[in-house]
C-alpha cells in the first residue's frame, strides 16, 4: 500500500469516527429534551400577604373635650356596634373594685382600670381578678402625685415604677411637656376622658347617671373612679346607665392597654 492511500484511508476513518461520536451526543440530547417536555410542571403559589391593619394605640388626648379612639378602631372592637370606653381611676379597691366588676359582667361590659401601684401593692390578687374578667389595666402613677409640681425625680418615679402598661392617665389630667416626655420615655400613651362624671364628689346616683347619658356618644371615654372613698353611687350610677346604654345599642370596650 502506498503512503497516499495509507493517509486517506487512516482520514477517512477518523471522519466516520467523529460523526459517529456527534450523532451520539446529537441522540444524547434529544433524548434529554424529550423528557425534560413530558414531565409535569409543578406550579408555586404566591405569598399571601396579610392586609390587615395593625391596631392603633391609644391617642393622645390633649383635653377632656377632645375626641379619642383608645382602642384603634372603635367599630371593630365592638362588631359594628356603638362603642363606650369607660375608665376607673384610683383602685384597685377591696370593696369597690369587685362591685364594679360585677355590674360589668352583668351587662357583658368591659372597662379599663387605671390603678396606683401603691393600691396594687395594698392588695395583691385584684389587679389580676381585673384581667381575667376581661378588662384592662392602665398606670395612673404610684402615689397620685400631682406630676407638674413635683422634682424631676419623683416624676420619673411615679411613672417609670408604677404599674406596667402602655396607657398612662396623669393624675388630675395634670400634665406638661415634661410630663408628656417621661410617659413617651416610659413606652406609655397619655389617655384622659371627654366625660368627666364627678362621681368622686358624691353628687347622687342621679347626677352620675345623668352626666354619663349626656356625654355619651360613639367613642366616649368616660371616667369614674373604683377607690378613694365611698364609691356607692359610682357603683349604683353604673348599673343603671349601662342598662339605658345597652338599650340604646351601646358596647362597651376595654382600652388596648
Amino acid at each position: 500500500m502506498s503512503r497516499k492511500l495509507g493517509a486517506f484511508i487512516n482520514f477517512g476513518i477518523g471522519v466516520s469516527a467523529v460523526f459517529v461520536i456527534v450523532g451520539a451526543v446529537a441522540f444524547g440530547l434529544g433524548q434529554a429534551n424529550q423528557a425534560a417536555a413530558s414531565a409535569p410542571v409543578k406550579t408555586v403559589s404566591p405569598t399571601k400577604v396579610s392586609t390587615t391593619t395593625p391596631a392603633k394605640p391609644p391617642a393622645v388626648v390633649p383635653s377632656s373635650t377632645a375626641p379619642v379612639e383608645p382602642a384603634g378602631n372603635p367599630k371593630a372592637v365592638a362588631g359594628g356596634k356603638k362603642v363606650l370606653f369607660f375608665t376607673f381611676d384610683d383602685g384597685p379597691d377591696p370593696v369597690w373594685t369587685p362591685q364594679i366588676l360585677e355590674v360589668l359582667a352583668k351587662y357583658d361590659a368591659h372597662a379599663t382600670f387605671f390603678e396606683l401601684g401603691s393600691m396594687q401593692a395594698e392588695h395583691p390578687g385584684l389587679k389580676e381578678q381585673v384581667l381575667a374578667a376581661g378588662n384592662s389595666i392602665g398606670s395612673h402613677s404610684i402615689s397620685h402625685a400631682q406630676l407638674t409640681k413635683v422634682s424631676a425625680a419623683k416624676r420619673h418615679h411615679e411613672i417609670f415604677d408604677g404599674p406596667q402598661s402602655k396607657c398612662f392617665r396623669p393624675p388630675y389630667g395634670a400634665e406638661n411637656a415634661k410630663v408628656k416626655a417621661d410617659i413617651k420615655a416610659a413606652g406609655m400613651t397619655p389617655v384622659l376622658w371627654d366625660v368627666d362624671t364627678l362621681d368622686w364628689q358624691r353628687p347622687g346616683k342621679q347626677a352620675i347617671v345623668n352626666s354619663i347619658l349626656k356625654g355619651a356618644h360613639d367613642g366616649s371615654v368616660i371616667l369614674m373612679h373604683d377607690a378613694g372613698g365611698n364609691r356607692s353611687q359610682s357603683v349604683a350610677a353604673l348599673d343603671e346607665a349601662l342598662g339605658t346604654l345597652k338599650a340604646q345599642g351601646y358596647a362597651f370596650a376595654a382600652m388596648d392597654c
